[in-house]
């Protein structure tokens, strides 16, 4: 078996007849903020014309490249489908031209030409856009897991055709969380630093969890081309950056014990066979990593008028002001509002889109918008009034995806992180709405309806339940525990073990009892 990274989370597989072509990106993403890092700009895209194969692991931009799939890839390329809950990722593929698809079952092999093919699907509104997914390939001889940046909750499935010779996973960032947010700097580092630990954590847990004998830090970070963005890129190893990269990642894999990681970028080729790996790089890493400043410049200043079309456009901004948008966006989200009472329940409080000399609010108890007229609020965002009229302009349906993923807005909260608000900005129309509050509301009744008999596990001096209460990851694989606090390191919820509060979010209290104890766990 063979692989070509292609960038980012980007490769071709080639294994006897079959050739699978998988997340290929090349064109900047979310607003033009993010680039693929290393340059991957040499690739030979001859190469990845005609494959037999496509698999596109979810909707992220970064993963979903619709200008490169239209220019580049042959439509007659068949392609394997998640079981996602709802069909967005086979009708953006139809719209660009490929009509021939595998629609996969979660975690049941299928045979391709010789090539047993796995995929697993994470579905909660958490994952991804609506979705995310891992790609398993077993050829006879070889086995790779291609788990790109999906975190599914239970590692234990991803074991299904294993055991592997390679695992791909993702290690870094890809959010805007604390970077965009108002707050000292010190908050501000000591955030990213915590950020940064978790990413890290997460990733030894998988890679521990599924035991490949070898291991490619894989699928992250971008390049922040933009010059108002430059700062975002980790250039001299900060701890507080978020942003780490593939020889960061490498030295911590190192540092905790584990020995199995590869280095490999865009343009490197991976051959793999019985127990051997060998990579060959096309371009010499040391020219990326002995001055990355310099690298990232250098990228820059060749992309330099590509990064200017990407602009938004300030044109669309003109004669337009607050009672024009509170307008647009009501007739827009207040029918979706309307039938989605969990929904607004989990939001809490107001919520602000300021635009600088005007802005909305949306009430969630009320289910309505209007213009903001300095209302008192528990989420603020705030956007370059170009990025939130094109985005009401082109009916942009899920706003993760694009803007808060450019990192291109300001934010401030009161209280702890909800998860709702941000899946709430990716269900702007109504399949996607109705699948999030039927979500919602299935939590919330497992949630009133749970007694005392969840599987536990033994936590230091505590019996605590397995899953965590935010969104039922397995702490006993993916929970770190200092001075009584256990931390989930795949979202970060931080759990009091004396009390089971959450310290972080509106999570239910976690079940925990100290051993010994005759009480029930709390």
């Amino acid at each position: 078996m063979q692989l070509l990274l292609t960038g980012h989370a980007g490769m071709l597989v080639s294994a006897g007849d079959a050739t699978i072509l998988c997340d290929p990106w090349f064109t900047p993403a979310y607003l033009g903020s993010w680039w693929p890092f290393p340059d991957n700009g040499g690739i030979d895209l001859d190469r990845l014309a005609s494959p037999r194969y496509l698999y596109i692991s979810h909707l992220h931009q970064d993963h979903l490249d619709r200008r490169f799939l239209s220019a580049h890839v042959d439509k007659s390329a068949t392609v394997l489908l998640p079981e996602f809950p709802v069909d967005d990722l086979r009708r953006e593929l139809e719209a660009l031209g490929f009509h021939r698809f595998v629609q996969t079952r979660d975690a049941e092999p299928v045979e391709l030409d010789g090539l047993r093919a796995m995929v697993v699907a994470a579905t909660s509104p958490s994952d991804g856009p609506i979705g995310d997914s891992v790609l398993a390939l077993d050829d006879g001889e070889c086995r790779v897991l291609d788990q790109n940046d999906c975190h599914p909750r239970d590692p234990t499935v991803l074991g299904r055709l294993g055991p592997y010779d390679l695992h791909l996973l993702q290690y870094s960032g890809a959010i805007w969380y604390p970077m965009v947010y108002r707050m000292d700097r010190a908050s501000r580092a000591r955030l990213g630093r915590d950020k940064r630990q978790r990413q890290v954590a997460r990733a030894l847990a998988y890679i521990r969890s599924v035991g490949a004998a070898h291991v490619v830090p894989f699928a992250g970070p971008p390049a922040f081309l933009a010059p108002e963005l430059f700062g975002l890129n980790d250039l001299h190893a900060d701890p507080a950056n978020i942003f780490l990269d593939q020889p960061q990642f490498l030295e911590a894999m190192a540092a905790a014990g584990e020995d199995r990681g590869v280095l490999a970028v865009a343009g490197s080729v991976i051959d793999l066979a019985p127990g051997r790996l060998e990579v060959t790089h096309s371009v010499d890493p040391a020219e990326i990593w002995g001055d990355k400043e310099a690298y990232l410049l250098s990228y820059q200043e060749r992309r330099k008028a590509q990064i200017e079309a990407e602009r938004p456009d300030p044109a669309v901004v003109a004669g337009r002001g607050g009672g024009e948008l509170a307008a647009a966006l009501a007739g827009w989200w207040e029918p979706l509002l309307r039938d989605a009472p969990t929904l607004r329940r989990a939001l809490g409080g107001r919520l602000v889109l300021d635009a600088g000399d005007y802005g909305v609010v949306l009430d969630p108890r009320e289910g309505t918008l209007r213009r903001w007229e300095g209302e008192t609020w528990e989420h603020w965002f705030c956007f370059d009034p170009a990025v939130l009229w094109g985005l009401v302009d082109r009916h942009v349906t899920d706003w993760v995806n694009e803007a808060f993923l450019s990192c291109r807005f300001g934010a401030d909260r009161v209280g702890g992180y909800n998860e709702a608000v941000f899946s709430f900005f990716k269900c702007l129309e109504p399949a996607r709405m109705a699948y999030l509050e039927a979500t919602l509301a299935a939590a919330e009744a497992a949630v009133e309806g749970s007694g005392a008999t969840e599987d536990t596990f033994r936590c230091g001096d505590y019996l605590v339940q397995r899953r965590c209460p935010h969104l039922g990851a397995d702490l006993s694989r993916f929970g770190e525990v200092r001075a009584d606090v256990l931390t989930c390191t795949l979202h970060g919820r931080c759990f009091d073990l004396r009390t089971g509060a959450c310290l972080n979010g509106p999570e239910p209290p976690l079940r925990t009892r100290r051993v010994g104890d005759r009480d029930v766990p709390r």
